[in-house]
């Protein structure tokens, strides 16, 4: 399962708000903006909101999840987002919401006011069901259900495809070649735009500078031109990053051209490429080692290992990605600093994580999809089965209160059960020796490997543990003890670790009390402190200078 959590603004979020998350997306400049939706389709923002990039009404930077209050009840279908940062979201009705940065009329609301809060945009919109959106890094492009275009925003080289370099200040239809085709599939670079059409040709226009246009030239192109070198490959999906373009075609071969200065081309050098170069993907030499269910001598191990299904890039980073049908996960381009020219096998399982811990800046290439994970783990299993009496085998009597368990987990976990359960055939055992609350917390930690006590009932716990020989059970108490002393209970913790020669312990008690040494001699466990360990304390505190003036 996806893990948002591999996004460093997502460590302002509770363990318990990341688990409510179903969809997110991180942006900005520096990854430092975040919109998700959770379970209840309820839609959050984050971070510095740079020009009102949040869509909360102010510019007010928040450090905690807020409402987005205005798209309330919408539920979101796809969000791209700009340099700006600006904003296009499409519901799944097909509405265009806009907000943010709106310099160069990015926004499509026919104003260059930045958008603080998010604008229904339904200008030539108003009869079309909006699919797909894509941003570069200030204009805007949208694709409708019957496969046409619309663009709007800065257009300084072409890129809104209107045929001239005029800003575009609301959605206007791109037309040109694609005046009769139907588009499937949209990207945009930095200042450029792409389309891939349902015959698989691909049309490009807009800045050209690094040959991201594919077109063998380095000219701006202000209308749209079909890629005369992709001919006889069909395409299905086109990606963009800031100046370099990729393609996967309909037989999982990849093509890459454009701005190669980090080898984000995955050529194996770093000179640009204005035609489409092939991008070759070496299979894990471990991989077909591996049982498959796939193999057949229709489609070998080694062609589905190499096979690419998905392409990922982002225009605000110079990264690329891809994902094999074997579930190999492959990048390179600019990766934490590196120059990565060839493609790099990881150790993800999606290409979503390539940008979350690779990418400069961390932000997320697409909207993110995180699906509910209702599987248990043993450990979660096990966890949930402590104390249920609809599945135990074993009852411990104590203090009057049953404590359900398994008799064949005690014997795997505990040396102490091993022995004492192997010829007991009774369902029920008294336990007077130790209270409840210290003997249910000793069950407990042999199901989940942790335990939640007081440091007072942690004592008990540690005269358990020591009994019973369980020697990480007594750290994980020690641990606790330390964790909660003060200077009221000091003398009485001492005093346990003493009984149960916890020796590490025994010292941090007593560097406590010398460190706190008035205020724990004024308490009533210092006054009523056992004879013999009186005498040692004062004598021990007397050789490291306690009570010299």
């Amino acid at each position: 399962m996806l893990d948002v959590g591999k996004w460093p603004i997502f460590s302002l979020c509770s363990e318990e708000e990341l688990q409510l998350i179903r969809q997110a997306c991180v942006f900005g400049s520096a990854g430092n903006e975040v919109l998700y939706t959770t379970v209840n389709d309820e839609i959050f923002v984050l971070g510095t909101n740079c020009c009102g990039c949040l869509g909360l009404g102010d510019v007010q930077s928040t450090i905690e999840p807020r409402r987005l209050e205005s798209l309330n009840g919408k539920k979101i279908a796809c969000l791209s987002y700009g340099s700006g940062p600006h904003i296009v979201l499409a519901t799944t009705e097909g509405e265009v919401f806009t907000w943010g940065h709106n310099a160069y009329s990015q926004l499509g609301n026919g104003t260059t006011n930045h958008g603080l809060v998010p604008c229904h945009i339904s200008t030539n919109l108003s009869n079309k069901q909006v699919t797909e959106v894509a941003c570069g890094s200030y204009h805007s492009l949208v694709l409708t259900s019957d496969g046409e275009i619309f663009a709007w925003g800065y257009n300084n080289s072409g890129q809104v495809g209107s045929g001239s370099t005029a800003n575009q200040p609301i959605p206007r239809r791109v037309t040109g070649c694609l005046q009769n085709k139907v588009v499937v599939n949209i990207a945009c670079g930095q200042m450029c735009s792409m389309a891939v059409v349902n015959t698989g040709e691909v049309y490009v226009w807009g800045y050209n500078g690094n040959g991201q246009l594919g077109l063998g030239s380095s000219g701006n192109q202000p209308t749209p031109c079909r890629i005369a070198a992709l001919q006889g490959i069909r395409v299905q999906r086109v990606a963009c990053g800031y100046a370099h373009t990729l393609v996967l075609t309909d037989e999982g071969q990849v093509y890459a051209w454009g701005a190669n200065s980090y080898g984000q081309l995955g050529t194996g050098n770093k000179s640009n490429q204005s035609y489409p170069a092939p991008v070759v993907v070496e299979k894990d030499s471990n991989c077909c080692r591996q049982p498959s269910p796939f193999p057949t001598p229709d489609f070998p191990c080694a062609a589905r290992c190499s096979r690419i299904i998905e392409i990922a890039a982002c225009h605000s980073a110079h990264t690329s990605a891809a994902k094999t049908q074997g579930g190999h996960v492959y990048m390179w381009g600019q990766c934490r600093g590196q120059s990565v020219t060839l493609p790099h096998l990881t150790h993800f399982s999606c290409t979503d994580d390539v940008f979350a811990c690779f990418a400069t800046p961390a932000v997320s290439w697409r909207l993110l999809s995180v699906e509910p994970d209702d599987h248990l783990t043993v450990a979660e299993s096990l966890k949930r089965e402590f104390d249920n009496p609809n599945t135990a085998d074993l009852k411990f009597l104590v203090d009057g209160k049953y404590i359900y368990a398994h008799k064949v987990l005690l014997k795997i976990r505990c040396e102490h059960f091993r022995s004492s359960l192997e010829d007991n055939e009774d369902d029920i055992v008294e336990m007077s020796e130790f209270s409840y609350p210290v003997y249910r917390a000793f069950l407990e930690y042999l199901y989940t490997d942790s335990i939640s006590l007081s440091p007072e009932e942690a004592v008990g716990l540690l005269d358990l543990a020591t009994f019973y020989r369980e020697n990480r059970l007594k750290k994980l108490c020690q641990q606790t003890i330390k964790q909660g002393i003060c200077e009221e209970n000091a003398i009485a913790l001492l005093s346990a670790a003493v009984k149960y020669d916890a020796q590490d312990l025994e010292e941090f008690c007593f560097r406590f009390c010398i460190n706190h040494l008035t205020v724990v001699t004024q308490t009533s466990g210092f006054a009523e402190m056992d004879h013999d360990l009186l005498k040692n304390f004062i004598s021990k505190a007397s050789r490291v200078g306690a009570f010299k003036n």
